[in-house]
Formats: C-alpha cells, sequence, structure tokens
C-alpha cells in the first residue's frame, strides 16, 4: 500500500481512537454514565498516542495532516453515533479539512 494512502488510513483509525477516549468521559461526566467509562477511554487515547507515533514523516506534519482529518471524523462522529444530521456547512468544512490534510499528505510522499 503506499505510504500516502496507508498514512490516511492511519489517521482515520487515530482520529477514531481520541474521539472514543473523549467521548467516553463526556458519557460518565454529562450523561450520567459509569465511572468504568473511563477504563477504555484511557486505553483508547493510549491507542491514539502509540497510532500518531507510527507515520514514516515528520511529527508536525502529521499533526497539521491529522487536524484535517480530526475535523471529517468528528462530523462523520456527529452523524452516525449521535444521530444528528450534519449541515451543509459541517459538510464543506470537513471537506475542505480532508483536501487540506491530503495535500499536506501528498506533499511528504511526492518524492
Amino acid at each position: 500500500m503506499p505510504d500516502f494512502l496507508h498514512s490516511l488510513l492511519l489517521l482515520f483509525a487515530t482520529a477514531v481512537a481520541e474521539i472514543v477516549g473523549c467521548y467516553l468521559p463526556y458519557l460518565w461526566l454529562r450523561r450520567g454514565g459509569s465511572v468504568l467509562l473511563l477504563i477504555p477511554a484511557v486505553l483508547s487515547l493510549a491507542l491514539f498516542a502509540w497510532l500518531l507515533s507510527l507515520h514514516p514523516t515528520a511529527a508536525g506534519r502529521i499533526y497539521a495532516a491529522y487536524g484535517g482529518v480530526y475535523i471529517a471524523v468528528a462530523v462523520s462522529w456527529l452523524w452516525l453515533i449521535e444521530r444528528q444530521s450534519p449541515n451543509r456547512w459541517d459538510l464543506f468544512g470537513a471537506g475542505l479539512c480532508v483536501v487540506g490534510a491530503a495535500l499536506i499528505l501528498f506533499g511528504a510522499y511526492k518524492h
């Protein structure tokens, strides 16, 4: 698998791990969930940090590209998990961010 596609898929997995790691404490704190939700939350955030370390390019570049992917995954989370339909601005903004992330990654693996 080309480095570009591998990194893009890895960034999506990283974003899911971070969102899960943050959403579970939210369920505990704001929605009356069990304190036991913190255990998988911590594991998910550890997975998030580990996944970010797997990229073969500079950390700053990956963090920049990750930000764009994270936004798209968060909007997808809003729709799939929280059952709230994204509006056109959510979708347009997330699309722009994915394009920006792809440009950053493309530049990293162009050579």
